[in-house]
């Protein structure tokens, strides 16, 4: 069933570049600490909206999505025109949809799509919930809606909004329908756009696992690593 869904959820909970951060920020320690804090505040303010999302992002790394759509859901009912909420909510459903059996699965893709649709109309700008839809469309099977063409419609669109991003998501698409030559030239172009150690990872990773050349994959984070030293 996870060929047609996400990879991981804090792909969608927290974006790329911040997931190394995230993982050392939501440790054991810390989220049973914020956790307690969370609860004391709903006790005395049962809409706090930042106490609610909390309890909602601690689920999610607990992987335990049906309580994380609990606070999710809330968040949506209490400010619909937020759209990080709509953008939350689509990717805990997305795996929560990896647990339950394939034909409750494929019911879930319409409300999966339909929330990260509904972050971007709601914040023209977002690019987490187009990464999003850019990973649904490559993983759905054609038959259910899965279109390469949708995938570089929202490709372009993050063109639009950051380049690096733009450069990044058209060597995922690339790659995933394995044109190696094609993403190493684009992920090369988000290195030489931005210089984020994700899009050195990235390249470094094509070449590791896909194009059999672990030479290349050393030099290119060796490179990262001197850069990153000289400044």
């Amino acid at each position: 069933m996870k060929y047609f869904l996400f990879l991981l959820y804090p792909i969608l909970l927290f974006s790329q570049s911040n997931f190394e951060k995230a993982k050392e920020t939501f440790d054991a320690e810390r989220n049973e600490r914020f956790q307690k804090q969370y609860e004391a505040i709903l006790k005395t303010d049962s809409n706090n909206l930042k106490a609610i999302e909390g309890l909602g992002d601690i689920a999610g790394f607990d992987e335990k999505w049906d309580k994380a759509l609990l606070y999710y859901g809330r968040l949506k009912s209490l400010k619909p025109s937020e759209a990080n909420f709509y953008y939350k909510y689509g990717g805990a459903l997305g795996m929560k949809a990896l647990e339950v059996n394939k034909f409750r699965a494929l019911g879930m893709i319409s409300d999966i799509r339909s929330s990260f649709e509904k972050a971007i109309e709601l914040d023209p700008k977002h690019i987490d919930a187009r990464w999003a839809l850019i990973e649904l469309y490559l993983k759905l099977p054609a038959v259910i809606g899965g279109s390469e063409s949708k995938a570089t419609l929202y490709s372009n669109q993050l063109m639009s909004l950051s380049r690096v991003d733009g450069y990044l998501s058209k060597g995922r698409i690339d790659e995933y329908y394995d044109r190696y030559k094609s993403a190493e030239y684009y992920y090369k172009k988000a290195i030489e756009t931005g210089g984020s150690k994700h899009s050195y990872q990235t390249l470094a990773n094509l070449y590791k696992n896909k194009m059999e050349a672990p030479e290349k994959a050393k030099n290119v984070l060796e490179d990262y690593k001197q850069k990153h030293t000289a400044n």
